[in-house]
């Protein structure tokens, strides 16, 4: 028996096979949920998918626009009839200072990082409602903790999710809604390009940067009934650099 026999979610991200999103499918996806993969990298995220197998499904989704999310929900409930979990997963990063960054790229970082949760947790919630329970996790940074040495763009659109899930986790809890929030720290994927060593020197624990399936297993924690009275929280991945 799984944690999450029969429940459907949602992971935005989640094509990339080193990456944070299919981590999380996979771990959802062993604990018995059926998981969508929603990206729009479509060849990578299909074939993300097939490796998982039978529980995954991969959708094309843009996360910053309404109708993909409004056919992606419509097409989970038609296939399987309840959405139990959205993990809004999907980001960007943007390595460039105040004076360096466009207003187009400062559009693009917020209409991915922010403007996607927002977008994701509306779509979700009458179905939710309507079955009066659901999990959403909210997967911000460290950088929605503190801002020094982080691009300001990222940093905007990670502190924004943090206040969305707060405020988001109030509202809804009436109707058996609960929002969290994760803010991974170091986290061995390609959104890490270089300097592994270098950055592994900044964490005290074990010196070394996390595993993607490290910050799942915290998603799942959160999409589970051991995590029924959870709501609200936000918890730090990050191997103590916050501490």
């Amino acid at each position: 028996m799984g944690r999450l026999d029969g429940r459907v979610a949602i992971v935005t991200g989640a094509a990339s096979p080193r990456g944070q999103g299919a981590a999380e499918a996979r771990l959802l996806a062993a604990e018995g949920a059926h998981v969508i993969l929603a990206d729009v990298s479509d060849a990578e995220g299909e074939a993300t998918a097939a490796a998982i197998g039978d529980m995954a499904d991969y959708r094309h989704l843009d996360v910053t626009g309404e109708t993909d999310w409004s056919e992606t929900v419509a097409w989970a409930l038609d296939r399987y009839g309840r959405l139990d979990v959205l993990v809004n997963n999907a980001g960007v990063w943007l390595a460039k200072t105040i004076e360096e960054t466009s207003l187009a790229d400062y559009r693009r970082v917020i209409d991915i990082n922010q403007v996607g949760a927002f977008l994701g947790m509306r779509a979700v919630v009458p179905s939710m409602r309507a079955a009066g329970s659901g999990s959403i996790v909210n997967i911000s940074s460290l950088a929605g903790l503190r801002g020094a040495q982080v691009p300001s763009a990222y940093a905007a659109s990670k502190w924004a999710v943090r206040g969305m899930s707060r405020q988001a986790a109030a509202e809804l809890a009436r109707d058996g809604i609960r929002v969290n929030t994760v803010f991974p720290g170091y986290v061995d994927t390609g959104m890490i390009d270089a300097g592994h060593e270098e950055i592994a020197q900044r964490v005290p624990l074990g010196r070394r940067l996390a595993a993607p399936e490290e910050v799942a297993e915290v998603v799942v924690f959160l999409a589970s009934d051991a995590a029924r009275y959870v709501t609200g929280a936000e918890i730090v991945v990050d191997g103590a650099v916050t501490a």
